[in-house]
C-alpha cells in the first residue's frame, strides 16, 4: 500500500490516492468519490491490462468524469420528479437530471465528495463519508463506509455499509466502467447475466413500475452475446436487470460474466444485490487521455452497477431502500478476472 497526494480541489481540499497491491492485481483509489481510478490485472497471456476507465488528474475528474469508478449515493440511479416520501412525509430532492429528476444522489452526491481514509493496509483501504441531515434534500444524517480490497490472483472486492440517525433512503452502488481489451469500444465483448426480468423505463430512464421478461428483448443475456448484436438498442444500453437470486444463499452470488472480444480475458461479477444496471456509454467523448493514454469515445467501457432498483423510494413493490436507525445497509460486490 502507498499513499500520495493526487491533487487539490478548488477550495483547497486535498485529494489522496491509495495504491492497493496483491499478486497479479493492483488498484488505485482516490478519496474524491471513493473512486476506483485504475485497476491493472493480467490477461491469459500474462500481459498487464488496465481494465477500468479512469482519468489522470483531479481537474479531469471535475470536468469530465461520468462517475468513473465512483461510489454513487446517497441513492444511486434515478428518483422520479426529485421527490420521495417516507412514513407519509414528502421530501424534495435536488433535481440534477433532465431538469426534473434526481440522479446518483443529486448534483453533489457521494460520488463528488471527499471521503476520509479510516483504515489502510497493503491490500485494503476503508473510506468514510458523513452526510448531514438535509444534504441534497435527503433526511437524516448518514455515515457511509466503503472498503476496497484486492486479492490474488485477480479479485477486487468492495463492501459498502451505511447507518442513519433518522429514517432515510440509501442505495449505494459502485460505478466502474469495465474494458477487457485494447479495442476502442466494447462492442465485441460477450456478456452473460443471470437475469430473467428487467425494469422497463420511460424516455427519461424512469421505471414504469413493470417487471417484464427479457425474452425477445435486447436485454436477454441469459446466454452469452455480443454487446453490439444486431438487435442491440439503437440508443445503447441503460437498463436495470432483475438478478436471479431465488434459492441462492445469502451473500455473494455470481450474476454475470464478461469476456473480451479477443477472448484473452474474462470477468465474473458477484454481488449481494437484486439488480444490475448496465450502461454502455454511447455518447462518451472525453477530450483528455485516460490512465492508459487512450481517449475514451462512445462505448469505451461498460458500466456495471450492482444496486437496488431505480426509483425504489417511489415503488413499494421494488426492493426497499429505506434505512432506519439501528439498521445497517450492507452491499458487497466482487470483480474476478481470469
Amino acid at each position: 500500500m502507498s499513499r500520495r497526494v493526487f491533487g487539490l480541489l478548488p477550495d483547497g481540499a486535498t485529494v489522496d490516492e491509495i495504491t492497493l497491491v496483491a499478486e497479479g492485481i493492483e488498484a488505485r483509489v482516490i478519496t474524491w468519490g471513493a473512486v476506483l481510478r485504475d485497476l491493472v490485472v493480467r490477461d491469459r497471456a500474462g500481459r498487464s491490462r488496465h481494465v477500468v476507465l479512469g482519468l489522470n488528474t483531479i481537474e479531469d475528474y471535475l470536468l469530465h468524469s461520468r462517475n468513473f469508478g465512483a461510489i454513487c449515493g446517497r441513492v444511486a440511479n434515478r428518483i422520479a420528479d426529485a421527490s420521495m416520501s417516507i412514513d407519509g412525509r414528502v421530501f424534495d430532492l435536488t433535481p440534477n437530471f433532465r431538469g426534473r429528476h434526481t440522479l446518483h444522489g443529486g448534483s453533489a452526491g457521494f460520488s463528488r465528495r471527499i471521503w476520509r481514509v479510516a483504515d489502510q493496509a497493503r491490500d485494503t483501504v476503508t473510506l468514510v463519508h458523513l452526510s448531514p441531515d438535509g444534504e441534497e434534500g435527503f433526511p437524516g444524517a448518514v455515515e457511509a463506509r466503503c472498503t476496497w480490497r484486492v486479492a490474488a490472483p485477480g479479485t477486487l472486492c468492495v463492501v459498502l455499509t451505511a447507518t442513519t440517525d433518522a429514517p432515510t433512503a440509501v442505495n449505494l452502488a459502485p460505478h466502474p466502467y469495465v474494458v477487457l481489451d485494447d479495442a476502442p469500444a466494447i462492442d465485441a465483448h460477450r456478456l452473460a447475466v443471470a437475469a430473467d426480468f428487467y425494469t422497463p423505463t420511460d424516455e427519461d430512464g424512469i421505471p414504469t413500475g413493470e417487471i417484464l421478461s427479457v425474452a425477445g428483448t435486447p436485454y436477454d443475456f441469459r446466454t452469452p452475446r455480443r454487446l453490439r448484436a444486431p438487435d442491440a438498442p439503437e440508443a445503447g444500453y441503460d437498463v436495470n436487470l432483475v438478478l436471479r437470486r431465488a434459492g441462492a444463499p445469502p451473500g455473494l452470488v455470481r450474476v454475470a460474466t464478461l469476456e473480451s472480444g479477443s477472448g484473452d480475458l474474462a470477468l465474473s461479477v458477484l454481488t449481494t444485490e437484486p439488480g444490475l444496471q448496465l450502461y454502455d456509454a454511447p455518447t462518451l467523448d472525453i477530450p483528455v487521455p485516460g490512465v492508459d493514454g487512450r481517449r475514451y469515445g462512445p462505448r469505451a467501457g461498460l458500466a456495471i452497477e450492482p444496486q437496488r432498483f431505480p426509483d425504489a423510494p417511489n415503488r413499494s413493490h421494488f426492493p426497499s431502500v429505506v434505512l432506519r436507525p439501528g439498521e445497517t445497509r450492507r452491499q458487497e460486490s466482487a470483480l474476478v478476472f481470469a
